[in-house]
């Protein structure tokens, strides 16, 4: 195991206990470099969470280059169950340009038909914010891919994206057999003000995110924001088609990497910086998604289960981690007013451990995105340099 990529396992995995799990790889189109932590393997399944994002941004764009939707088209000439959308285009939904709101919490009904219609009355009420990004753009640019195709989402991802990068072991139903592979993500513990929330569930190989459990259910009805599980080989194969331009032409990656929505605001601070269905570089590298030793013409992506993902086809690298920071851990903490992570037992930048009664210590992986770049990237930079940089 390569020594740079050992050591960054062990800090989130033994030293903090920020993750139970923790699979790396980063290379370039010809030479890859991986790591292992103690339990998983080449066969591991991980539940990619919201990057399963970067999946829907590309088959919507794979499937304007092959004629078959454009980016001006409004929603609802492909799908009209939306019916509150207006003119709102693909495009906008592609590149975060809408404010969307449901009736009410998707993650809150009760079941699947519930949840649908609750999504089907989402309305766009203005330009978003500071922080634009959100799931709800992904989860309805699924339903006009199936629109336009006249398939279920999985299989419009699989044929535009899985199979063109020979990713064979990439599912949003995990076959029966292979459940024995997939990571356990139940124990969330999560702290937001007086309410305190033990997540026991959700069974093994169901999306972690609620509104994509909900709404993918048992049948692996793939949503477009959550809901896909692989392995860090396969992830591997992912990144190295964006480079080679397997899975979309360059073009089309390069237009995918241009910032869309951030710009500095009057009070000095900033909007985020998207892309399409994507993170891209941020000016200030404490808020950027995209590490330090790639360019602005990279394309990258987290999921809330531990899970990074960046590409950057103008050096022709990409980096990767496949992690679980939710079994049995503290992900979220919200202070009650006046009070910091220090008064709960934590660091003050997250880590640590909380007793969550008499008997239950567990450790924190509240914040964990802001140890990456000092204890994983520059790493992953040390291995890199060595052959690519």
């Amino acid at each position: 195991m390569n020594g740079q990529l050992a050591r960054a396992i062990t800090y989130f995995t033994g030293t903090t206990g920020i993750m139970s799990e923790l699979c790396i790889a980063c290379g370039t189109g010809e030479r890859v470099t991986d790591a292992y932590s103690a339990g998983t393997g080449p066969e591991t399944l991980f539940d990619l969470a919201s990057v399963t994002k970067l999946f829907t941004g590309l088959t919507i764009l794979r499937l304007r280059d092959e004629g078959l939707l454009s980016l001006e088209m409004k929603v609802t000439d492909a799908a009209p169950q939306f019916t509150e959308l207006g003119d709102v285009t693909v495009g906008q939904l592609l590149s975060f340009a809408a404010e969307l709101k449901t009736p009410g919490r998707i993650d809150a009904c009760k079941n699947k038909t519930e949840a649908l219609q609750c999504l089907y009355g989402t309305r766009a009420i203005g330009k978003p914010g500071r922080r634009p990004y959100s799931d709800i753009p992904a989860m309805i640019l699924k339903y006009v891919a199936e629109a336009v195709c006249g398939e279920q989402f999985y299989g419009i991802v699989r044929r535009c994206v899985l199979l063109p990068a020979g990713m064979l072991e990439t599912w949003s139903r995990i076959p029966e057999e292979r459940l024995s592979d997939c990571l356990d993500y139940s124990g969330e513990h999560r702290i937001e003000k007086e309410r305190r929330i033990l997540r026991e569930g959700p069974a093994v190989g169901i999306p972690h995110d609620p509104k994509a459990s909900i709404l993918c259910g048992t049948d692996g009805d793939l949503c477009g924001h959550a809901g896909l599980f692989s392995t860090l080989p396969d992830m591997v194969k992912f990144c190295r088609a964006l480079l080679n331009g397997s899975i979309v032409k360059k073009e089309t990656l390069a237009e995918m990497a241009v910032n869309r929505t951030g710009y500095m605001m009057e009070d000095g601070t900033y909007r985020q910086y998207l892309g399409y269905q994507c993170y891209v570089k941020h000016p200030d590298q404490y808020y950027s998604e995209i590490p330090a030793y790639m360019s602005v013409h990279a394309v990258g992506i987290a999921g809330f289960t531990g899970n990074h993902l960046s590409v950057d086809p103008q050096k022709g690298i990409f980096a990767l981690f496949l992690g679980n920071r939710v079994k049995d851990r503290l992900t979220v903490l919200i202070p009650d007013d006046g009070k910091s992570w220090k008064d709960y037992g934590l660091e003050e930048d997250g880590p640590g451990l909380y007793r969550w009664d008499e008997e239950t210590l567990i450790p924190s992986s509240v914040n964990y995105v802001h140890r990456k770049d000092e204890n994983l990237h520059t790493r992953i930079y040390e291995v890199l340099k060595e052959y690519a940089l």
